[in-house]
């Protein structure tokens, strides 16, 4: 029997926002009880950088959550506890251990919202917003602020208000693509070529959208003072949490937890647009398996690559009743293999393949931006450590931000290679893992021209770090002109010009995970 497609309400899924609540994010818990909580977060950058976080913390008293009623109320109480926990952790110095006042209710609040402790792309993206004027759309930029920020900086609420903008830009698609898939079992060629046309105009339109981050969001303030606070408690020993994090429940049966920070691969929308394309991602590292003459050649596997498949990993930390909503959607998905049975339609075929190029354009455009933000401020970190006096170098090694990404000695490199490398608030190999997605998002491709346009792409994000670099050195595009890449079997590249020679790693780690 052919599975019923989803009912967006079932979901918890907007018609009109898609991921996003369809009603405004609450600004404040309506009952007076919890006050202390809403103090707390009013003055939150203020507590922070007076150092008085911690200790108004930790004189709180447990309030229950018995007095939440209605989901929203439930969303910002969660929001709220995501944020005080955080900016409690990553205070300076990071502390392993949340005490019962956060820990009891922030738990209690994850149990009812089907999340891990810690503060998710819901919280700080999906549940973060509020509208200038409620009458204007809320895919637009100039409309739209967040409610809370740990820095108080234009910087932050632009980061996040982007993925807000493009959540609810992406949104019809979600309704366009269930009716692609009802019309394949119509065999409606028709609709499913208009779909997917419209599909892939859309992308291309949140293309445009993402690239607005650079108007407003400075990858210094970003890399220095924004991304330390998103950070899990995953891989983040050298940071200061070797165990993880403690939640104090108040019972003896605590134990360490480890979580990935905040990710954009946390996104429902993008991983819903992989589903409706037929797009399979693997474990990082994995390769595709190559077609013989006879059979297929069992995929390779790196030594010490990761078993995990992170982008399905990454449901977990999805609000119970979106992760559920794509579980669903995969088990009707069925456009790729309808395009598959019907290549004499030209049309169809074309139309599939362009909706394809799109997403990985989007994707080309992400590793643009993570080489900016991250490689490169990563690299500019390590220089000025380089050329600071012992003293001025041991305090530049307290800065979370150049401590929190780095991957211990001894565990595996899925590169090949034995060097320290970033990781990020995501948990894993960054650039690895964004440029195999993105060659992934090609795979499905139906026309074989198309599928080698696509496997083969642009420059690499190694070529962009460069670009990017060059963009700032040299101005735009001279420093590329005037340097050579040599790749190592390490999975490092070397830059040859005029600053003398350097490393840039493979990196890991990023502002999100697309």
């Amino acid at each position: 029997m052919i599975p019923s497609l989803p009912r967006l309400s079932d979901y918890d899924v907007s018609a009109i926002h898609g991921f996003l609540p369809t009603e405004t994010p609450l600004e404040q818990l309506p009952d007076p009880y919890y006050a202390p909580w809403e103090t707390i977060i009013r003055n939150l950058q203020g507590l922070v950088l007076s150092r008085r976080l911690r200790g108004l913390v930790d004189t709180l008293p447990v309030l229950s959550t018995e007095l939440l009623h209605t989901e929203p109320e439930w969303r910002r109480a969660y929001q709220v506890l995501a944020f005080i926990a955080h900016a409690y952790i990553w205070g300076d110095p990071p502390l392993d251990r949340v005490p019962p006042s956060i820990s009891i209710p922030f738990l209690a609040t994850c149990r009812h919202l089907e999340l891990p402790p810690v503060a998710t792309y819901a919280g700080v993206v999906l549940w973060n917003w509020k509208p200038f004027l409620p009458y204007e759309p809320i895919d637009n930029l100039e409309n739209i602020s967040t409610l809370h920020t740990f820095t108080g900086s234009l910087d932050e609420s632009w980061f996040y208000l982007v993925s807000v903008a493009i959540e609810a830009r992406g949104a019809p698609l979600i309704t366009l693509m269930l009716d692609a898939i009802s019309a394949a079992r119509y065999n409606d060629s028709k609709t499913i070529t208009e779909c997917l046309r419209t599909f892939a105009e859309t992308l291309d339109d949140l293309g445009t959208l993402l690239v607005r981050m650079y108007e407003n969001c400075d990858p210094h303030v970003f890399y220095h003072r924004i991304r330390p606070f998103l950070a899990g408690s995953k891989n983040m020993a050298d940071a200061g949490l070797p165990n993880g994090v403690l939640f104090d429940d108040g019972t003896p049966e605590a134990q360490y937890v480890q979580f990935s920070g905040g990710s954009n691969a946390q996104s429902s929308i993008i991983q819903f647009f992989d589903i409706v394309l037929g797009v399979e991602h693997r474990p990082t590292g994995e390769k595709q398996p190559s077609s013989g003459s006879d059979e297929e050649q069992a995929p390779h596997v790196p030594t010490g690559a990761p078993s995990n498949n992170f982008i399905k990993d990454m449901r977990t930390y999805m609000p119970g009743p979106h992760r559920r909503f794509l579980e669903h959607v995969s088990l009707v998905s069925n456009i790729r293999d309808y395009v598959a049975s019907h290549t004499s339609n030209r049309a169809l075929c074309t139309a599939f393949d362009a909706a394809l190029a799109m997403l990985r354009a989007f994707r080309d455009k992400h590793i643009q931006m993570v080489s900016r933000y991250i490689i490169l401020k990563s690299r500019e970190s390590r220089s000025e450590s380089r050329s600071m006096s012992p003293n001025q170098s041991k305090a530049q090694r307290r800065n979370i931000a150049n401590t929190l990404s780095r991957v211990p000695t001894n565990e595996p490199d899925i590169m090949g290679g034995g060097s320290r490398k970033l990781r990020g608030t995501g948990g894993t190999a960054l650039i690895p893992f964004l440029k195999q997605a993105r060659d992934e998002t090609g795979e499905p491709a139906i026309d074989a021209w198309a599928r080698r346009l696509l496997n083969n792409g642009p420059a690499d994000a190694k070529e962009y770090a460069v670009r990017s670099l060059g963009s700032d050195l040299f101005g735009r595009g001279g420093g590329a002109r005037m340097t050579k890449i040599a790749e190592r079997e390490s999975g490092e590249m070397e830059i040859v010009g005029l600053a003398g020679t350097w490393s840039v790693d493979d990196s890991e780690g990023g502002i999100c995970h697309w």
